[in-house]
């Protein structure tokens, strides 16, 4: 079935959208089924037990306080990361999380269980959370899996995902039924995309909600190059887009084009030093991405004749195109680090804005599955493994070199016909099985590649 965009594309907080975003909605799944079942009142406990990736690298990534915010009711979408971190604060002192708000229990940071040699079945990212009573009986148990992007499963295999149904004329489930249905009915991936997206909202609102996307990814940009000092953790990692973006500025005021690649790494850099700081980006299609498709969005409304001419235009055409492939990697493959490596999110995200941009340049829709497949195909292999298991090295530039593949991708898709010997949904499934093959030291637990060549004082994971 085909992803909503607006599933692929969340506004939630940094650093990580499987390993902080998805943690804070299960919690707040659990607490809202304990109310739900009328128990919630009766809590008087609640023990949290990390699995796998969770457990090892869930201290740099921010999961245990994610887990607490989200068992008080906060949610990703729609919190500030000061008014988050006031409360954390707080909760601290207290020793107390408030769940829903309103019934304190004993729980902090300290009190959460790990288990990182043990991974569960059905995915590397797993969480137990289970409510106990005053006399100690256990009033609910659950297990939730953290698939990456944010996206939550349950132990029964529930997904909370908006679909494009099945059944629908324009639902696609591979690149050559999307090639397919381009043909068919006369139009680009885009409005593949949009048609099926129609079935659930009015243009003018799925048009209002993709520019606050938009305006929400500048938001982040603009934050990022207005801020100095270092992120948070041992690394002592310096921000950078501030002093970059006013050098730039300086030598380059009216945007010239020989400029262009320098701003967009700017971009990508700002973005993803905001979500290694806890800011608010948009997940796309998760946050240790966050910053590729903002960096090529710049340039698609910043230096093409359509992004130009109309840049709002562009930017739903753009998004829309990137869903659609991003739909297709999340379907056919993973989108999540713990699972596949990092060729799950940068390769997604480089090939989702590859596909958007071939699509603004005024590319086919076989140019444009070609922009994707040749960002995605030398992505292959691309483990994670985060020093210190932080968000900071080697993602923050590896989102800007991979957006800068991102463009030569689709300007080489420009230069050809379409016609390409490698299929995108023989590059996903390639992903998807390298992923399959790849050592769990190079999937997000921080046990090897970087991770391990590069020491570090005092490790969080």
């Amino acid at each position: 079935m085909t992803v909503s965009v607006f599933d692929l594309f969340t506004i939630g907080i940094g650093p990580s959208s499987s390993h902080t975003v998805g943690p804070m909605r299960a919690a707040g799944r659990f607490v809202s089924e304990l109310a739900g079942s009328g128990v919630l009142a009766a809590t008087a406990g609640v023990r949290v037990d990390l699995y796998g990736s969770l457990a090892a690298t869930g201290a740099g990534h921010g999961t245990f306080s994610a887990i607490l915010l989200g068992l008080e009711g906060f949610r990703p979408e729609d919190s500030e990361p000061d008014a988050l971190q006031a409360r954390l604060r707080a909760l601290r002192i207290e020793g107390r999380t408030r769940l829903a708000g309103s019934v304190p229990v004993p729980l902090t940071e300290d009190d959460i269980v790990r288990h990182p040699g043990i991974v569960l079945d059905a995915h590397p990212n797993a969480l137990t959370l289970t409510a106990i009573a005053r006399d100690g009986d256990e009033l609910l148990v659950r297990t939730y899996f953290s698939v990456g992007g944010g996206f939550i499963v349950g132990a029964n295999g529930d997904e909370r995902v908006r679909h494009i149904r099945a059944d629908h004329p324009m639902s696609f489930g591979s690149a050559s039924e999307l090639l397919r249905l381009t043909i068919v009915h006369g139009m680009p991936i885009s409005g593949v995309m949009l048609a099926g997206e129609l079935a659930s909202a009015a243009e003018s609102e799925i048009r209002a909600k993709l520019l606050h996307l938009r305006d929400v990814m500048i938001a982040c940009c603009e934050r990022g190059c207005s801020l100095d000092g270092y992120l948070p953790g041992p690394l002592r990692v310096r921000r950078r887009a501030r002093q970059w973006f006013e050098r730039l500025s300086a030598e380059d005021p009216h945007r010239a084009p020989e400029y262009a690649e320098d701003w967009v790494n700017l971009v990508a850099l700002a973005v993803n030093e905001e979500n290694a700081a806890g800011g608010r980006v948009v997940t796309a299609p998760t946050n240790g991405a966050a910053g590729i498709i903002p960096a090529v969005l710049h340039f698609a409304t910043r230096y093409t004749t359509a992004g130009q001419q109309d840049p709002d235009g562009t930017a739903v055409r753009f998004l829309l195109t990137a869903g659609a492939i991003g739909s297709l990697c999340k379907e056919r493959a993973s989108i999540s680090g713990a699972e596949v490596g990092c060729q799950g999110e940068v390769g997604s995200a480089a090939a989702m804005a590859a596909a958007g941009l071939a699509e603004i340049l005024g590319g086919t829709p076989e140019q444009v599955e070609n922009a994707a497949e040749i960002a995605m195909e030398h992505s292959l292999g691309l483990t994670c493994d985060p020093i210190g298991g932080l968000v900071q090295i080697p993602c923050i530039e590896r989102n800007a070199i991979s957006a800068g593949k991102a463009i030569n991708a689709a300007r080489m898709a420009m230069r050809g016909n379409g016609i390409h010997r490698v299929s995108l949904d023989q590059v996903i499934e390639t992903m998807r099985a390298t992923g399959r093959d790849m050592s769990v030291k190079y999937k997000e637990t921080a046990t090897g590649g970087l991770a391990v060549a590069v020491a570090v004082n005092t490790v969080e994971c």
